[in-house]
């Protein structure tokens, strides 16, 4: 990878040991100026650490860390034109809203001017223009949560680090949040880093998102690359909801493979991943619950054009959701299938009991060589 100053953070073959444990391994990316650029992964998965090697905290084994273009290996955190907002945003109880912004302008010398000038501004731009004078202890989580982002965005950061910054909300909130935080960046039209192991999070807010699993970026893309087209079964499994199956494949038309499932089930599905499957191989099978139509046994059900899949079985619950809600349904040989459905709470809605098929196209069957 070339650096290039377009470029707001740049990380090039990116290592981190600690012994034998490889937390961070061979990592590189680049993100644009004024991106919103998440991580994504489960837990342990080194997102962190990659984190707190951007912001000075760690320092990588080996490969290299850039802003605008400089690196910054040796480079302490307070030297770094970084910042970062921790998960429990680490706010000072003991000073109100106005004295917790300015304490970065005070501790790099600021005039009282120039404090008081950055503070309101940055106050009238997160749209809490009056609570300067307040304690922290009388703010709602929504304003703490911005409040902790003013601080570092009065410092005019190149980069901003979020290190899962909602997972002390209620969920209510930290919808609301999320659609908070986006409107945030593009006001301030700076570059931010977010870590999450929350999928939704992550999908709703970003440019682009790279799935990371254990210490390796597995995919970034945009949200819908990744959830539409995603590279390896990791990526199709971790982001959105899905339906899985382990089976071999019987038999190869082009692109498209027809899997046995260790559960006894026959499905026609794309191939994935860039792998050339033959008959025999070991793949995972995967297709989203939106995908797959639910009807009432004898209704009519059709399989798609490409020669899709049609499978019988029985509503075993319904998970209730407004109008976009889901059945589970178990086939002839006992597995749960999880399928999308629209109840209007009229006497047609499918209930539990119900005799159903099932029926999604070929090509909406991710299947990756394993």
């Amino acid at each position: 990878m070339q650096s290039t100053t377009d470029n707001d953070l740049e990380c090039l073959d990116v290592r981190k040991h600690f012994g034998t444990v490889r937390a961070v391994d061979d990592v590189s990316f680049e993100i644009p100026k004024g991106s919103f650029f998440s991580i994504l992964g489960p837990s342990g998965c080194g997102k962190t650490t990659l984190m707190r090697m951007i912001a000075g905290f760690e320092t990588p084994s080996s490969g290299d860390i850039r802003i605008k273009g400089k690196s910054v290996i040796g480079t302490p955190p307070n030297r770094r034109n970084v910042k970062m907002v921790f998960q429990h945003l680490a706010l000072f109880p003991m000073m109100n809203v106005y004295e917790n912004i300015a304490y970065g302008l005070r501790c790099a010398g600021a005039s009282k001017d120039v404090i008081r000038t950055k503070v309101h501004d940055v106050l009238e731009r997160i749209s809490l223009p009056d609570v300067a004078n307040r304690e922290i202890s009388q703010l709602s989580g929504g304003q703490k949560q911005r409040i902790a982002i003013a601080r570092c965005m009065v410092l005019d950061p190149d980069v901003l680090l979020l290190d899962e910054p909602l997972g002390a909300l209620d969920l209510k909130l930290r919808e609301a949040m999320k659609i908070e935080l986006k409107l945030l960046q593009h006001q301030f039209d700076t570059t931010f880093v977010y870590i999450t192991h929350d999928q939704s999070e992550a999908l709703v807010m970003s440019d682009n998102v790279a799935i990371m699993n254990e210490g390796k970026f597995v995919q970034i893309g945009t949200p819908q690359e990744l959830y539409h087209n995603p590279a390896a079964a990791f990526v199709a499994g971790f982001v959105g909801d899905t339906n899985r199956w382990a089976g071999k494949v019987t038999r190869v038309e082009g692109d498209t493979v027809e899997v046995a499932t260790e559960a006894g089930l026959t499905m026609r599905g794309s191939v994935r991943g860039g792998t050339s499957p033959s008959v025999g191989d070991a793949v995972n099978a995967f297709v989203r619950p939106e995908f797959i139509t639910a009807t009432r046994a004898g209704g009519g059900a059709q399989s798609g054009a490409d020669g899709g899949n049609l499978i019988e079985g029985k509503i075993d619950s319904i998970l209730f959701n407004g109008a976009n809600s889901r059945v589970l349904v178990r086939d002839g040989a006992g597995e749960l299938i999880e399928a999308d459905v629209v109840l209007t709470g009229g006497p047609e809605d499918l209930k539990p009991k119900d005799d159903v098929t099932l029926n999604w196209s070929a090509a909406q069957t991710m299947s990756f060589k394993t």
